[in-house]
């Protein structure tokens, strides 16, 4: 149980640092954190002159004790930050990628 509240700070302080990048135009940026089923996400939502904007910038999930990256949309990666912060790599799962092309990501496969 422990590991997990360790992910679940990452990945909030992750999302927090991806937060102060500045969005264009009448943009929120929220960060959204459902810890009770762990699921987290950085969505920008707003207008933009007359067009709506809305988008999943970030998007992961804790299961089975692992670390589900399902959207990543940073130029670093959020995988690399985590990695950073100490977490295994066999805990960080690329969620993006078909379950078959995960062994050659150097991340877990699930």
């Amino acid at each position: 149980m422990e590991k997990i509240k360790l992910y679940q700070e990452y990945v909030r302080d992750v999302i927090r640092r991806h937060s102060h990048h500045p969005a264009y135009g009448d943009i929120e940026v929220q960060q959204v954190f459902d810890t009770q089923n762990n699921h987290y996400q950085l969505v920008h939502a707003g207008w933009h002159k007359k067009e709506r904007e809305y988008g999943c910038v970030i998007h992961m999930d804790i299961k089975d004790g692992k670390i589900w990256i399902q959207h990543d949309g940073t130029e670093v990666g959020v995988a690399n930050e985590l990695a950073g912060l100490g977490v295994p790599k066999q805990d960080i799962i690329l969620a993006y990628h078909p379950p078959y092309k995960r062994q050659y990501s150097g991340f877990g496969v699930g």
